[in-house]
Parts: structure tokens; sequence; C-alpha cells
């Protein structure tokens, strides 16, 4: 199961903050069993969901910015309009320092999009899961 990210935002700081919400929302669910049982205090998914948002980190570069979620690349995100990308699109990683160019996979500014914890899916995933 993945979450819908239908929120739109005003600016890119915000963008990545829902998308970071839909990521999170996913991973409690993961440890939830889809909301089946209780995440029991000082376990693994306790610890892990506590400290999520201060294991993320974000660096702007000239083209992208980068999301990294612990010691993995989640996204990359546009910083502004290319021939191929609009501002704000979501690419997934083809390395730690650059992202997979062949598709977006959502739009922060616009919403719209499923994302996993362990990030964003392909748009043609998504249109199978609506």
């Amino acid at each position: 199961m993945t979450i819908h990210v239908n929120w739109t935002a005003k600016d890119l700081d915000e963008g990545i903050s829902n998308m970071m919400l839909g990521a999170k929302a996913d991973y409690e669910r993961f440890h939830t069993s889809n909301g089946k049982k209780e995440i029991v205090s000082g376990s693994y998914g306790d610890i892990q969901l506590k400290e999520y948002d201060s294991n993320t980190k974000v660096s702007f570069g000239k083209k992208f910015i980068k999301v990294v979620q612990e010691r993995s690349v989640f996204a990359f995100i546009v910083k502004e309009d290319t021939d191929k990308f609009k501002k704000g699109d979501i690419l997934k990683a083809a390395g730690y320092n650059a992202p997979a160019q062949n598709a977006a996979r959502g739009n922060v500014l616009t919403g719209n999009y499923y994302i996993n914890w362990t990030g964003p899916l392909y748009m043609d995933s998504q249109r199978r899961l609506r």
C-alpha cells in the first residue's frame, strides 16, 4: 500500500516537507501493519519514527535538491524548469550524487503523486494504483 500525496505547495521547502510527511505516514503504516497493531514504546519502529524527521537531510545543489533519509538518497527535486522537467519534479536517484533523468515521479508543488517510505513511485505504478 502507498500514500497518495495530494497537497499542493507554495514553494519547494513546503513541497519537500509534504513529500516527507507522506513517506513518514507510509513508514508508520509499515510498522503498524496498516494500523492493525500498535507500536511498542522503545521498539525499533518507535525509535525510527521518532528520529525520522531528524534523519532527513536536504542539500541544495546547482540544479537539484537532494533529499537524504539516513544514509540513502530518497529523491532529487528539480530546482528550476528545464527542457525536460518542471520546477518541483521528483526524480529517483541514479547514484548518491546524481538523479535518474528518465522520468519524473511526481511534483512536490502540484501534488497528486504516490509515495512509499522507500521513495517515490514511477508514474506508471501510480496509474495502476488509482
